[in-house]
């Protein structure tokens, strides 16, 4: 991609204050035409949200969405909305033992009214605030309890695949585990052994960048530095590593570039947070220091190759870097993507994921004393930004319940809408695409006036 080094987030106000504007009246179209009865919708078919898929995972970002509005606007119908259906339908997610997606679904709701009660853009009630606190803490619980155990040492949270499976989309679910560590609490186990969840946490990431992430060290014939796979597998027997996996991307020896926008995002968050806890919290993993610098080396090699190595010249990447073809397109890397090509379809929902990523990252090295190296990674972050935020990725058509256009869900299992006449999906969006643009346009808005945006907001 070629970084523009001269946008700022305030160059950014606008177009962020666009998408806003986009996104309220198809909060508002959703809430009014979908029924529940149908489970949690996921992406759009024809411009109108249905559901499809394993898990409802995607319920917190519906929700979310309202509450980010309601953030970045001040229209109290959105935080109304998004309190009342998060009382209402998020509870079975809290306990949900079946899933690795505890932080998208509970940090998306929850989280965001913790978050906005401690910053003041909410009134403080104590018991309002000690209810979405006990919902934190038994979300993170809970997801910490899908553990398994490998033969170094270290586990790992497992996939809903089940206990042989590592998925890479499972570091950005870290969040809810740091966060309810942070407000003291712990996962009780057998004998009443107290399990600290941030060493659950730091477990994971570990694992994940061991065995998900690689470093053009040789590890298999197509190692390429920054390469992610979706899944990895352990035999359970012994707890070894066996291989690379795939769910939704192409091949195990190819990247899917929205598990790799998980990864470029969940790593540079992590650090945000890591750096405030306590010393004492990494004495079994070397010491904070150690822990840094492995996981600023798995977000940096990430996002260079996020950046160098599979991006068109704006920033979205295509849905795997080793789509059959993408060979018929020619130097992709060269020139903007065009999603209405007849090959492969992008993914603008990597895009939008990726971008916060590099924001953070770049933020993370600048206030480090890296300022070199992280306003690449800034700008890169801002670059994406401004692609997303206008057409033909931004949708301001009233009658598509969408918000980002080009999103792609599930390409190998073809359950991604193609439209008449054309030979890929296109054209269509989805929650989590929906939710990460306004995250991303929020992160901005804050920055450009002076402040921030984390997960774990101010310490209570």
């Amino acid at each position: 991609m070629k970084i523009k080094p001269n946008l700022t987030p305030e160059k950014l106000l606008r177009k962020a204050d666009a998408v806003f504007a986009a996104a309220a009246p198809k909060v508002l179209s959703l809430e009014q035409t979908w029924d529940p009865a149908k489970g949690t919708p996921v992406f759009t078919v024809k411009g109108r949200y249905t559901t499809r898929g394993w898990t409802e995972w995607t319920q917190g970002f519906q929700f979310g969405c309202a509450l980010l509005l309601y953030e970045a606007t001040g229209d109290k119908q959105f935080l109304e909305l998004g309190r009342r259906k998060t009382v209402e339908r998020m509870a079975s997610h809290v306990s949900h033992i079946g899933v690795h997606d505890h932080g998208f679904n509970n940090i998306s709701t929850y989280g965001n009214l913790r978050r906005m009660m401690l910053e003041g853009t909410i009134p403080h009630q104590q018991a309002e605030l000690d209810f979405y606190e006990l919902a934190l803490k038994v979300s993170g619980a809970v997801q910490a309890a899908r553990y398994a155990p490998t033969e170094t040492g270290l586990g790992y949270l497992y996939s809903f695949n089940g206990p042989h499976s590592l998925f890479s989309d499972t570091i950005r679910s870290l969040r809810i585990l740091v966060l309810a560590h942070s407000l003291g609490h712990v996962l009780m186990g057998e004998g009443d052994r107290a399990i600290n969840l941030l060493e659950r946490a730091l477990e994971h990431a570990e694992c994940t960048s061991r065995w998900n992430v690689y470093y053009g060290d040789g590890r298999d014939a197509y190692d390429v530095a920054g390469r992610v796979v979706h899944e990895s597998i352990f035999n359970l027997n012994d707890g070894r590593y066996r291989c690379p996996s795939s769910q939704q991307g192409y091949s195990p020896f190819t990247t899917w570039t929205r598990g790799a926008a998980w990864v470029i995002c969940g790593y540079p968050e992590q650090l945000e947070y890591l750096r405030t806890a306590p010393a004492e919290d990494f004495k079994p993993f070397g010491g904070r220091a150690a822990v840094l610098r492995r996981f600023l080396k798995t977000a940096k090699v990430t996002a260079d190759y996020f950046i160098d190595g599979y991006t068109s010249l704006d920033g979205i990447p295509f849905w795997d870097t080793g789509a059959a073809n993408l060979y018929r397109i020619g130097d992709y890397t060269k020139k903007a993507a065009d999603p209405f090509n007849e090959w492969e379809p992008v993914d603008s929902s990597a895009a939008a994921i990726a971008a916060q990523g590099l924001i953070r990252l770049g933020r993370y090295l600048n206030e480090s004393g890296s300022a070199r190296s992280g306003d690449r990674y800034l700008q890169a972050g801002l670059t994406v930004a401004e692609t997303l935020f206008g057409e033909p990725y931004l949708c301001t058509d009233p009658k598509h319940q969408g918000l980002l256009l080009h999103s792609v869900y599930h390409r190998p299992n073809g359950w991604d809408h193609i439209p008449k006449g054309r030979k890929i999906p296109c054209g269509e969006s989805s929650l989590w695409g929906d939710y990460h643009l306004l995250e991303l346009a929020l992160l901005i808005k804050r920055m450009a006036g002076g402040g921030y945006l984390t997960f774990f907001g101010p310490q209570s």
